[in-house]
């Protein structure tokens, strides 16, 4: 399985942003696949900052909840992460992950700068 993520970039703290992931290859079935968004900042751990079951069941950390929104599309087998009142600390590399058929895969990053 691999995961391509996009829709990084620089914003105006307050602003939105919606990331991509889209996964392709042996993937055996879409629609049992749990997928998350995870973040690292500069000189921080790696968090994970939501999730979404192949059911559509979500989960959000503490610090993006009502602020931020997953969702996917099954038929395009691409996850969503939109982000809305953008904070400077959410700056971070935002990786997209995928669990299927008990393996766990990652995918590249994609950098969002909130400017304060």
């Amino acid at each position: 399985v691999q995961l391509q993520a996009s829709g990084g970039g620089l914003v105006q703290a307050g602003g939105s942003l919606r990331l991509s992931c889209a996964a392709s290859g042996n993937i055996f079935s879409i629609n049992a696949m749990s997928m998350y968004w995870y973040r690292q900042a500069p000189g921080k751990q790696r968090e994970m900052v939501a999730a979404i079951t192949g059911g559509g069941a979500t989960s959000y950390a503490d610090s993006v909840n009502g602020r931020f929104t997953i969702f996917r599309d099954n038929t395009k087998k691409t996850m969503y992460l939109q982000m809305h009142s953008l904070k400077y600390e959410d700056t971070a590399v935002y990786t997209c992950a995928a669990l299927s058929v008990g393996v766990f895969y990652w995918g590249q990053g994609t950098l969002v700068t909130v400017s304060s």
